[in-house]
């Protein structure tokens, strides 16, 4: 029986090649979103991928969107948190709204979602949970107080729940991702990501596909003894 699998921002950028990724290894895949409507209506079309629509900082909106998945696609198996924004400011201008609104989206809603699936795979006796991290999670980043604590706060989670689930044969890992070539990233004036690129030893950026082939090997049944780990794939920017 095909895997069910949830990727949160999962229909753009990095979170996009993971969903598709996930359905081409078989699994049934739900992408979900937050706002943007036109591009999740084109994702959907151009993959068959079904979409979901909930705010994944707000834990009853949560609640909601996992129980139309498990309705539409049975018990979640596989839960990839993807979802993030950015609200960069130097800590000094930082506005509570800028600090609270990454820390909700990027961080609570890990707990959000895992606290929804986490009792359903501890009864199964299986399940794989990805976070996404990132590299400013692990070096920081300047104007990026509020992102770097928080993906900061997913390798600790992760490892943390990891010690939870293993016995109950669920593995949580996250990948912490470098500069990849995405939207995102492609905003960043040319100037400065000229700079970002010169220090990135394999001489690139990284690809979305990279990422989702590094979440694939995390999830598939084999990887069972692969557990609270945190994989750097960032061309070697970062080595610790």
């Amino acid at each position: 029986m095909a895997r069910v699998a949830v990727v949160t921002g999962g229909t753009r950028g990095i979170g996009r090649a993971i969903s598709v990724g996930l359905q081409k290894a078989g699994c049934k895949v739900a992408a979900v979103y937050a706002g943007n409507d036109e591009a999740a209506r084109r994702f959907a079309q151009e993959t068959g991928i079904a979409v979901q629509k909930f705010d994944v900082a707000d834990f009853k909106s949560c609640e909601a969107g996992v129980k139309r998945i498990e309705h539409e696609l049975g018990p979640i198996d596989i839960l990839v948190n993807n979802a993030g924004i950015t609200r960069d400011a130097v800590l000094h201008k930082m506005t509570p709204e800028q600090w609270g609104q990454v820390i909700a989206t990027n961080l609570t809603s890990c707990f959000n979602m895992c606290r929804l699936v986490i009792e359903g795979m501890r009864e199964r006796g299986f399940g794989r949970i990805v976070n996404i991290g990132s590299i400013n999670g692990q070096a920081g980043q300047y104007g990026q107080v509020n992102y770097a604590a928080a993906k900061s706060g997913i390798h600790g989670f992760t490892k943390a729940l990891a010690q939870e689930g293993a016995g109950r044969g669920i593995t949580v890992n996250a990948i912490a991702p470098g500069y990849v070539d995405t939207d995102m990233v492609r905003a960043v004036p040319q100037n400065v990501l000229d700079k970002i690129v010169a220090r990135i030893p394999v001489g690139r950026l990284g690809q979305a596909d990279e990422i989702a082939r590094s979440v694939l090997f995390l999830v598939c049944d084999e990887a069972g003894f692969v557990t609270g780990s945190t994989l750097s794939v960032n061309g070697g920017q970062h080595m610790y």
